[in-house]
């Protein structure tokens, strides 16, 4: 019996790595009656005679899971945007933020494309990065022109599952051939109305990227709906909100009406970036209507 990690999930079967290589495996016959799927990125307990024929004991407990794509323990998610065609979208990356914060996964934001950033628009970017910078997240810039760049990124990859997440056209599958030539992720388009991703891939796997690093080969998060998030907790996922929230009047502030909010108070001081506060009232907005309609 050893320990090994789900590498790829594919048609019953479960390919599980340890350092002596990889056994195909399948799942244990109790696991449907005990409502357990194991996902691609657990650890698992294994059994294999050799590497064909194996079986799957016991799937130990996750970090966290992904239901699109289904994945679990996932240690960081690139949140690539481009700086230009498609411009800029500080929403999104809000948007793209809370989900990774409400998954226990850390985020590094990864601006593309900026060898076609003009010098008015360059000013702007650099704020918006100073701002996020100041709340902690890592901020790598990267051109899949300029070998420097895509080589400061790949420190970040090592001995990491990482997800490369953001909307279509941002230049996730160049970059991800840029670090790893012949890597041909497909990456599929995400529809731009619904931000869903038309599915290329019907399995998710690991693939080796840098040392003891793992990218998984998907399309990224497909889908941004609030859908577990609750509106108390939305400020959670908001780190300059976390540190002001115990200041408010209220327990359960959700910092929009409420009188004595320290969240609203540092808004007008400046301490919290005034865009950062709007896009968590339009979050905020959604994530009620959403109750809504339920």
């Amino acid at each position: 019996m050893g320990l090994g990690r789900i590498v790829k999930a594919l048609s019953g079967f479960y390919y599980v790595e340890n350092e002596h290589g990889i056994y195909q495996c399948r799942g244990r016959g109790n696991f449907r009656k005990r409502k357990i799927t194991p996902l691609v990125g657990d650890w698992v307990e294994f059994d294999a005679e050799n590497h064909t024929d194996g079986y799957v004991l016991e799937v130990q407990s996750r970090t966290n899971e992904l239901i699109r794509p289904p994945i679990a323990n996932v240690d960081q998610a690139i949140l690539v945007f481009s700086t230009e065609e498609p411009s800029f979208s500080p929403l999104l990356l809000d948007k793209f933020l809370v989900h990774v914060e409400a998954n226990n996964i850390d985020p590094v934001i990864c601006m593309s494309k900026i060898d076609l950033l003009e010098e008015e628009k360059e000013k702007e970017i650099q704020t918006y990065e100073e701002v996020y910078r100041q709340l902690d997240y890592e901020v790598v810039s990267t051109s899949i022109y300029v070998e420097e760049t895509i080589q400061a990124l790949r420190p970040y990859l090592i001995n990491k599952i990482s997800v490369f997440a953001g909307q279509s056209g941002v230049g996730k599958s160049s970059l991800l051939n840029a670090l790893k030539p012949g890597i041909n992720i497909e990456t599929a388009p995400i529809s731009k109305a619904l931000g869903r991703g038309k599915h290329t891939t019907r399995h998710v796997e690991l693939i080796p990227i840098e040392e003891g690093g793992y990218v998984a080969d998907t399309p990224g998060f497909s889908s941004l709906d609030f859908q577990g998030i609750e509106a108390e907790d939305l400020s959670l996922c908001f780190p300059e909100m976390r540190e002001h929230m115990k200041d408010c009047k209220f327990r359960g502030c959700i910092h929009e009406n409420e009188p004595k909010c320290a969240v609203k108070t540092a808004v007008d001081n400046g301490e919290i970036a005034a865009f950062r506060y709007n896009h968590y009232l339009q979050f905020l907005d959604e994530i009620k209507s959403q109750k809504r309609r339920y």
